[in-house]
């Protein structure tokens, strides 16, 4: 008898858990998505396809503190990031399909470059996503190639176009 009731009672506290959960899965439509880095949460804006992947973080004159930009790939790659009319330094993640870290990256504001002069930031090996964040994060952040961040990554790589 006790069990009958205690098993809905569990399931209807754990309900808000499994929400909260989802919650920070993006699903098609979805302009942002909310990921924990080294302890700290970002709002991230998502670049799906390749016109959002392009633009980046680009004409931006501020990049908020939790703020950022995750750029999804629909394929395994060596990448390239460039800061194309970025006005501010901008710090790079990009990591493997599993949310491993390959590279990490201070980039800095190239004002006036032609565009074929300017600075290639590369991920040196295959990456799948990048997460641009405001510049000087990662200095203060405990990451290092080889660390994984822990998120949906098999979900938002369904997303990329």
């Amino acid at each position: 008898m006790a069990a009958r009731i205690l098993i809905p009672l569990l399931a209807l506290l754990l309900l808000p858990t499994l929400a909260a959960c989802q919650e920070k899965v993006p699903a098609a439509g979805d302009k942002t998505t909310t990921m924990n880095i080294d302890g700290q949460a970002f709002t991230l804006e998502l670049a799906l396809t390749p016109e959002a992947r392009f633009k980046g973080l680009s004409d931006r004159d501020h990049i908020a503190a939790d703020g950022g930009m995750l750029f999804v790939f629909p394929n395994v790659a060596v990448r390239q990031f460039v800061m194309r009319r970025c006005p501010n330094p901008i710090d790079i993640i990009f990591l493997g399909p599993g949310g491993r870290i390959v590279a990490m990256h201070a980039m800095k504001p190239e004002p006036n470059t032609p565009e074929g002069q300017l600075h290639l930031y590369s991920s040196d090996w295959p990456a799948q996503f990048a997460i641009e964040l405001k510049g000087g994060t990662l200095e203060r952040m405990h990451l290092k190639p080889g660390d994984k961040i822990d998120f949906a990554w098999d979900d938002v790589a369904r997303l990329a176009k």
